[in-house]
Formats: structure tokens, sequence, C-alpha cells
């Protein structure tokens, strides 16, 4: 029991340090919630075209909820070449009010003003 303490105590920091989100220069929609928010996943973001889609759950990746300041879960933001186009957040009670093709409007707007 003793050994398991102190393997939790050495590797904890490096748990709750550790960014795993990579946004890259394509546009890219990254869809933040929490693990115990999980119900108010917002089911339609698999379905958007024309872009990467990532998930970050702020909860285990705190480097990225305060690097995005998110703030309220769900959030979706949409990124090109890495800077943030638009966002996208729960109201009070958790609950996405965009509508897929409000994201989707904005994944076409950035494309067509990508040339």
């Amino acid at each position: 029991m003793k050994k398991i303490l102190i393997l939790l105590l050495l590797t904890l920091p490096i748990l709750l340090s550790a960014q795993t989100l990579k946004i890259g220069s394509e546009i890219t929609v990254v869809h933040f919630n929490a693990g115990w928010n999980s119900a108010a996943d917002v089911k339609w973001v698999n379905d958007l075209d024309e872009c990467k889609i990532k998930f970050c759950d702020i909860a285990t990746d705190t480097k990225a909820q305060n690097k995005y300041e998110i703030v309220v879960v769900p959030t979706i933001i949409v990124f090109s070449d890495g800077e943030e186009v638009k966002r996208f957040q729960a109201d009070i009670s958790f609950a996405m009010k965009a509508t897929q093709e409000d994201v989707q409007e904005i994944i076409d707007e950035t494309k067509m003003n990508s040339f």
C-alpha cells in the first residue's frame, strides 16, 4: 500500500500537468467537456464535414482548460491555422444551444475565406 501511495504521489504532478491537446494548421473543431458531464456530450460533432475533430476532457487536460479559457462545458471551438475562429458554449444548464448547422456554417465560411 505504501509503495502504491508513493508511486501515485510521484506521478500525480505529471498527470495533472500533461497537455495532450494539439491544434494543427488545418480547420479543427474541438469539443471540450468533462467526464462528469458526459451526459451533455454534443453527439453531432462527429458529423461535421471538412474539418478535423478533436475531443478534450478538461478534467484530465487542465492545461488545455486554462490555455483555451474553458469556463463552461460543453464548449466547441473552431480553429483555423491554430487560431480560434468561433466559440460555442453551453448555457447555464450545461446544454449546447448551437446546432450542427451553426458550427458547419462557420467551418464552411472559414474554408472559403482561406482561398
